[in-house]
This record gives C-alpha cells, sequence and structure tokens, in this order.
C-alpha cells in the first residue's frame, strides 16, 4: 500500500542532502507540493526497506544528478503544514545530512526545475526557510571543522 504525503495517517520520513562547494550550498527549487516553486536542500521520501543514508544518495540522484557520500546528520527536525481548518495537510519528519560530492555534474532531475549554488548571505533572494538556513548554518560549521 502506498503511503500518502497529503492528508497522511502517520508522519512521512524525508531526508535531505546538504552539499557545499566553494562556500556554496547546492538549493533546488521544487516544482511539486509541497513547497511547489520554492527553494530548499535537495531531498525526498525514504523508501520501505531503504536505509536512510540510502535514501540520501538515491535523492540527490535523482534531483541533481550528484552522486555524494553522506558524511554526518546536520539535524532532525518536523515540518508540519495545516490546511485552513488546521488539520495537518502534511506532517514530514525530517533528516537533513551532510554529503560531499563524488562525481557527477548538476542538473536538474525529477521534481526539481532549477538548482542554484548559494552562499549564505544569498540566501534571501531564495526565500529559504527559516529552518533550512539554520540547517544550512550548521552544515557550514561541520564542513569548517572537517
Amino acid at each position: 500500500m502506498s503511503r500518502r504525503r497529503e492528508y497522511p495517517d502517520r508522519p512521512v520520513v524525508g531526508v535531505g542532502g546538504v552539499v557545499i562547494r566553494d562556500g556554496r550550498v547546492l538549493l533546488v527549487q521544487r516544482a511539486a507540493e509541497p513547497l511547489a516553486g520554492h527553494w530548499s536542500l535537495p531531498g525526498g521520501g525514504v523508501e520501505v526497506g531503504e536505509t536512510l543514508e540510502e535514501a540520501v544518495v538515491r535523492e540527490l540522484r535523482e534531483e541533481t544528478g550528484l552522486t555524494v557520500r553522506v558524511l554526518e546528520l546536520v539535524e532532525a527536525f518536523d515540518r508540519i503544514s495545516h490546511d485552513a481548518s488546521h488539520r495537518p495537510r502534511y506532517h514530514f519528519v525530517l533528516l537533513d545530512y551532510l554529503c560531499e560530492v563524488l562525481e557527477g555534474a548538476p542538473r536538474a532531475g525529477s521534481d526539481v526545475r532549477a538548482l542554484a549554488w548559494s552562499r549564505p548571505e544569498e540566501f534571501a533572494a531564495f526565500g529559504l526557510s527559516e529552518k533550512a538556513k539554520e540547517v544550512c548554518r550548521k552544515a557550514f560549521e561541520l564542513w569548517r571543522c572537517r
């Protein structure tokens, strides 16, 4: 049975990858709901039988064309969106991981309209959520410590 993302009967587990290169983080512009048209970190849902790390690698390959290695967890959090009646329309438990590129050239893949590399001081131009900016700042700190 497939899991519904909209109005789910339980939270959906999702993963994201924070890819940093030359002081910039890779962002994607979403093509589908939730967040259609918005910029965020690449990622998506975990499939049954797949580990969290396998999901990160698969989602980044599908969305960005990059093969990555997962380095470490940056943050785990909930993203809950309510409808006008205050019913939970979407409820995701998200785990964002710092990743390094092993191979590939970035290209917009499935569920993605566009890709961009952004420095932290450019985040406002992409309308990133406060949570996404916080995750990116933590990832940059982890990257510097490596």
